[in-house]
């Protein structure tokens, strides 16, 4: 766990945050003061964790940074899903493991082994912290198949040739998280090869192996020998970690209609709670060329696809801090690059005024002032309390830097105090190779754009090219004869 007994920075007396099962941002209030639980989807590891994946981990990290600093004992589970999580959303076909160790020769656990370390780095050299749990799922199949029982003793379940189902006419409110027509889904896919199935929304809790068939993962249960769906795995874990209700659970917004919602109904009924969670949170899509980053469609990129191109896993850090988490981002590389430049540049201040705070302490000059600083950290924490605003965090990070204001003790006390948020591990940081001076073309050519923008009266998009800059550290300045830029 981390937080408890800290300094709470003014600004973070009240978190509101977008709540997606009620579609309302509202304030956060924990089940049991002082303490949050944060449940995570963690990765499939069947094939390496993209760049898009890490996107649902930077978030949730950053949330829990931002409880954390404000006071909160935060427990944060994120599980492995290294079986029963099916190639559809229709209930057909083989699970990812499976159909991975099929195609490779190897076996399932040899390939979880390896994706999963594979995406354990990845989150260290992402600035992430460590999971205080990291459960998978092959290690809890009594947890899923007492679940399983619970639901079919209380007649919400019903087997037929390839399984155990969930029939979600005994949930009343299954259509309720997601805002779905259920008379809707037959079009969805989800019924496709398995006409058995009663409703069209029904979803596999235990699949049975097919007579005549030897899977690598298989257990025995009561129904026969076979293996978990993908559903039950979460809502198993999440409660042996977090108990029967929690305050958070977070992912991507391709798991609302489906994973999520199904989580939701087997969750409520097992459990007899509602609502299981008290807070829903989901980022959005990477986006690569108009399309959701995955491994399904070949784009796979990693964190090593950066460093290939001499670009720190950390400016990927800094990239996912552009852009609010509820919102699509568009994926390049030179994009990665400025943010890695931007990031370069304040490292390099931090480490400037980290160093000279450092001398004068030692030499007994002035200590920071609170009265300077807590400005800038009110604006800063007041930023991520607003659902996690790290845009808007970023603008008033580049403002205390260029402050004329603030002392070098008082930058680096709001820097240090700063990147408990950003994690940018500030405090450890070496000072960067000195930056080339000179023209970028992708600078060159936004200031071209904002030029054009103004020169049409479309101020909406010249403000933002010029926030956009300025959270990379680029300062425009407007002269009668043109704009210019320098870094500042």
């Amino acid at each position: 766990m981390i937080g408890g007994m800290v300094d709470v920075p003014p600004g973070l007396e009240e978190i509101r945050l977008h709540d997606t099962r009620t579609r309302e941002t509202r304030r956060f209030v924990p089940l049991v003061e002082g303490r949050v639980g944060i449940y995570t989807c963690g990765p499939t590891v069947y094939a390496p964790q993209t760049l898009g994946n890490m996107r649902s981990q930077l978030f949730p990290d950053l949330l829990r940074r931002v409880l954390a600093a404000a006071g909160y004992d935060v427990t944060y589970v994120t599980n492995i899903t290294d079986v029963g999580h099916l190639v559809s959303d229709a209930d057909d076909g083989d699970d990812k493991m499976e159909k991975a160790a099929a195609a490779s020769g190897e076996t399932a656990a040899d390939i979880a082994a390896r994706y999963t370390e594979q995406w354990a780095d990845d989150r260290r050299r992402l600035g992430c912290l460590e999971p205080d749990v990291l459960p998978r799922a092959a290690d809890h199949i009594a947890e899923q198949i007492a679940m399983v029982e619970t639901l079919e003793a209380q007649g919400h379940t019903y087997v037929i040739d390839d399984g155990v189902y969930f029939d979600v006419t005994t949930f009343p409110r299954y259509s309720e998280f997601a805002d779905l027509r259920l008379d809707d889904l037959e079009s969805t896919g989800r019924i496709e090869g398995i006409a058995e199935k009663r409703n069209p929304a029904d979803f596999a809790l235990w699949k049975l192996t097919p007579p005549g068939v030897k899977r690598q993962q298989e257990w025995d249960s009561p129904w026969g020998r076979g293996f978990p769906g993908w559903h039950i795995e979460c809502s198993a874990m999440a409660t042996r970690y977090l108990g029967t209700t929690f305050d958070v659970h977070t992912g991507g917004v391709d798991h609302i209609r489906v994973h999520h919602t199904n989580e939701v109904a087997q969750s409520e009924c097992a459990l007899d709670v509602h609502p299981w969670v008290g807070t829903w949170l989901h980022n959005e899509f990477l986006d690569l060329g108009g399309e959701k980053m995955s491994k399904s469609k070949g784009h796979v990129l990693v964190v090593d696809s950066l460093v290939e191109r001499g670009i720190d896993p950390l400016a990927y850090r800094y990239f996912f801090l552009q852009a609010h988490y509820r919102q699509k981002q568009a994926f390049t590389f030179d994009a990665v690059a400025a943010a890695g430049t931007a990031l370069r540049r304040l490292v390099g201040h931090a480490v400037s005024a980290r160093d000279a705070a450092a001398a004068g302490a030692a030499s007994g000059a002035d200590a920071p002032d609170p009265a300077r600083v807590d400005p800038y950290r009110r604006r800063f924490w007041a930023a991520l309390a607003d659902d996690l605003n790290a845009p808007q965090a970023l603008a008033v990070v580049w403002e205390a830097v260029r402050s004329d204001e603030l002392s070098p003790a008082d930058r680096w006390a709001f820097l240090a105090d700063a990147d408990r948020a950003l994690g940018f591990g500030l405090a450890d940081a070496a000072a960067p190779d000195a930056d080339e001076s000179g023209s970028d073309p992708r600078i060159d050519a936004l200031v071209a754009e904002r030029a054009t923008a103004r020169a049409e009266r479309d101020f909406a998009t010249s403000d933002r090219i010029r926030d956009e800059l300025a959270a990379e550290g680029i300062e425009l300045i407007d002269t009668p004869t043109g704009t210019t830029w320098r870094r500042a």
